[in-house]
């Protein structure tokens, strides 16, 4: 029966995951765009930031904001974000049983090749599409996420099953009722498109100075359409999601990468170093120094 949920059999994915996530947070894997998640405490609500990926958990509860919108992914509901997308989100856990997921990177590339390979074109969404959205977990797609975490762990079924069966959970999710936003990123001319496109930008060059009416001009739009339609897609301004975007990519450098709040600020666009300062403790509720100090904290009593 398709629309049998996982939390029918949840052992095998815990057990395969729990076998591999070593380390709190996200852990890579042996395939590109495919990332274990697990976390041993509950975390209360704070800012987060992903990429494009669907997001299937296996154990424990993670609940997102995003404006009025309220989701919950768990054992029974995966996460699908078709734009790299900054959000609130906290989380249930705890040592005795760890969160425990995996997050499968989507790109537009791929999946235009999936809908160009269907024989019947599936519809496009004409409206406003979600850029996130939690959904009822399928048998077919717990399936799929058992047989992918089964293939991390031999490097010869990583690289010779991994990439299908990556391309199976994503047309799985394409063609179902809650593929409709990846769906609109194969429609280029489409506001959703444009955004989309607008956005990966803004995430992949976020240290160069962005100029709107040069975002806007390159969507097509004029620059009140553009924020309009950002808005909408993002539930933020323009230039707040790139100032999210930037603090999100420092505290990650200087709590993976060693950087200090100087030289973080510097690398993701900041001239003055006490206005990212600023902002930083505005955003996350502490300063710079505190919340690295935190961060490291927490990963090494859980190494």
């Amino acid at each position: 029966m398709e629309n049998l949920i996982a939390a029918a059999r949840p052992g095998r994915l815990v057990e395969l995951l729990g076998g591999l996530a070593q380390g709190d947070g996200f852990n890579a894997t042996r395939l590109p765009g495919v990332k274990l998640m697990r976390l041993g405490c509950a975390m209360v609500r704070g800012p987060v930031s992903y990429d494009p990926s669907i997001v299937i958990i296996a154990q424990g509860r993670k609940r997102g904001y995003l404006g009025d919108q309220v989701f919950t992914y768990d054992a029974n509901h995966f996460l699908v974000l078709s734009v790299p997308l900054p959000f609130e989100c906290e989380t249930l856990a705890s040592p005795e049983g760890p969160m425990l997921g995996i997050s499968i990177g989507v790109t537009p590339t791929t999946i235009a090749e999936l809908m160009m390979a269907m024989e019947k074109p599936l519809p496009i969404p004409m409206g406003k599409p979600e850029a996130i959205r939690a959904n009822p977990l399928t048998e077919p797609l717990y399936d799929a996420a058992v047989r992918l975490v089964e293939a991390l762990h031999s490097p010869e079924d990583a690289r010779i099953l991994g990439p299908q069966i990556v391309r199976e959970i994503t047309y799985r999710v394409l063609t179902g009722e809650e593929g409709g936003p990846l769906r609109a990123l194969a429609a280029p001319h489409s506001h959703f498109g444009q955004i989309s496109r607008a956005l990966q930008r803004i995430h992949d060059d976020f240290a160069t100075p962005v100029d709107m009416a040069t975002l806007a001009s390159e969507a097509g739009m004029s620059v009140s359409t553009f924020h309009a339609h950002f808005k909408a897609v993002t539930s933020s301004p323009p230039l707040q999601y790139l100032k999210t975007i930037r603090l999100h990519k420092a505290r990650l450098m200087m709590v993976q990468g060693g950087e200090t709040a100087a030289s973080a600020a510097r690398l993701v666009g900041y001239e003055s170093a006490s206005q990212f300062s600023r902002e930083f403790k505005r955003f996350f509720g502490a300063t710079p120094a505190a919340e690295t100090e935190k961060l490291k904290a927490s990963l090494m009593q859980l190494a």
